[in-house]
C-alpha cells in the first residue's frame, strides 16, 4: 500500500502527473490504486491523516483527483463502484481504510471473461462478499435514522449514510442474482458464461448499494479475523505470497490468509439471528415501527434465500420454505438458517474454530 502510494507520487514528480490511472485486478488492487491516486494528488503530513478513525485522522479529500479506471479481474468486492479504499495495517494488526467519495473510479470496465480464470474458491468468496453487501446494506440503519444525525458540513457527510431507497434497488437486485448464479459460478465458472455475468453484475450492482448505504456487523467483525490470522492458514485455490520481513519474523516465516469473504461470512449467521431479534421482543414489549421495518427486511431476505434454495435443490418434503408467519415470528433465525443452508450447499466452514481461533 504505502510502496504503491510512493512509486505513484515518485513518477508524478519526474514525469508530470497522469492522465490517467489504470486499476487492473481484484479489490485490494484497486484499492490499492484508489489511495495511490489520493497521496500522489494530496499528500498528507501523515500517512494516516486520510485513514478512518480510530487509528487515522480522517481527513476529507481535498479535491479532484486524477482519473482512475478500474477493471475488476473478480465478482466480489464491488470496488470498481465505491469511494472506500480498504487496507490492512500491519503495525497494530487491525483492517481499516480510507472512505470518500472522490476515491471512486471514474469509469469502471467490467468483462465477465475476465473472471474466467479464477478458481473455484477464489470465485466462491468474492461471490459470497457480494451476498453480505446485499444483504447488510439492505438490513442497515435508515439514513434518516442514524444516530449520528446531520453532519454540520456537506463535506462532512460520511461515505455511508445508512439504507435508503436508491441503495435498496441495487441491494436486493444483487442478492436475487447472488443466490441464483454464485453456486452455478462456483460449479461451472469456465463455461457458465451466463452466470460469470450475472456474478460480475450482481457484484457492481451491490457495489452501488454498499457503497452509499454501508456495511454493518458482518465486514466490521471480519477485519478481526482477517487480521489475526492464525498460524499459516490457509485455503486451497489462493496463491500462496512472499511475506514482508516484518511478517515472516513475527510469524516464523508463516504467513496466513483467511480470504475476505470468508472472514466476512463465517460470522453472519450469528450476525442476523441477532439483527433480526428486536430488543422490544425479547424484553416483551410490542416491536416499535423502526423494529417492524426491520424485520420486514430481514424476512425479505430470508424469503429470497429460501426460494433460491428450492429452486436449487428441488422441491421435495425435506427441502421446503417454511411460512412468512414462521419466518415474522423469528426472523433473524429464519434468515440465518437460510444463509447456513447456502453455506453448507457451497461447501464454506462454519464458526470461527474452523479457522483456527
Amino acid at each position: 500500500f504505502k510502496h504503491a502510494n510512493s512509486y505513484t507520487t515518485n513518477q508524478t514528480t519526474k514525469h508530470g502527473h497522469y492522465d490517467a490511472i489504470v486499476a487492473l485486478g481484484g479489490g485490494s488492487t484497486i484499492d490499492t490504486a484508489k489511495a495511490a491516486n489520493l497521496y500522489s494528488c494530496y499528500p498528507p503530513n501523515n500517512f494516516y491523516d486520510y485513514v478512518n478513525p480510530p487509528l487515522g485522522k480522517g481527513l476529507p479529500v481535498p479535491g479532484p483527483l486524477t482519473p482512475l479506471i478500474a477493471i475488476p479481474t473478480t465478482a466480489g468486492t464491488g470496488s470498481e463502484t465505491t469511494g472506500v479504499a480498504i487496507f490492512d495495517d500491519t503495525p497494530t494488526k487491525s483492517k481499516t481504510g480510507i472512505a470518500h467519495r472522490r476515491l471512486k473510479a471514474t469509469l469502471g470496465i467490467v468483462d465477465p471473461d475476465n473472471i474466467r480464470s479464477l478458481t473455484p474458491s477464489v470465485a466462491k468468496y468474492s461471490g459470497i462478499d457480494v451476498l453480505c453487501h446485499a444483504m447488510e446494506s439492505y438490513t442497515a440503519i435508515p439514513y434518516n435514522r442514524r444516530p449520528s444525525g446531520k453532519p454540520p458540513s456537506p463535506i462532512l457527510r460520511p461515505a455511508y449514510q445508512g439504507s435508503n431507497p436508491i441503495s435498496d434497488v441495487w441491494s436486493i437486485h444483487a442478492l436475487k442474482e447472488c443466490t441464483e448464479y454464485l453456486p452455478r459460478v462456483v460449479e461451472n465458472l469456465h463455461s457458465d458464461e451466463e452466470a460469470r455475468s450475472k456474478m460480475c453484475l450482481a457484484a457492481s450492482s451491490a457495489g452501488m448499494g454498499f457503497g452509499n448505504a454501508g456495511v454493518h456487523l458482518c465486514h466490521g467483525m471480519s477485519y478481526a479475523v482477517a487480521s489475526q490470522v492464525k498460524g499459516d492458514f490457509w485455503v486451497d485455490g489462493y496463491q500462496r505470497m512472499d511475506c514482508g520481513r516484518d511478517n515472516e519474523k513475527d510469524s516464523g516465516g508463516k504467513h496466513g490468509l483467511v480470504p475476505h469473504g470468508l472472514s466476512v461470512v463465517i460470522n453472519a449467521p450469528a450476525v442476523f439471528r441477532f439483527t433480526g431479534t428486536p430488543m422490544s421482543v425479547m424484553n416483551d414489549a410490542a416491536m416499535s415501527p423502526a423494529e417492524e421495518y426491520s424485520m420486514d427486511r430481514h424476512v425479505e431476505c430470508a424469503t429470497i434465500l429460501a426460494n433460491a434454495r428450492m429452486k436449487r435443490r428441488g422441491s421435495t418434503a425435506a427441502n421446503r420454505v417454511i411460512s412468512e408467519k414462521a419466518m415474522r415470528e423469528k426472523p433473524g433465525e429464519a434468515l440465518s438458517n437460510e444463509l447456513l443452508e447456502l453455506m453448507n450447499d457451497l461447501n464454506i466452514p462454519i464458526g470461527i474454530r474452523s479457522l483456527g481461533y
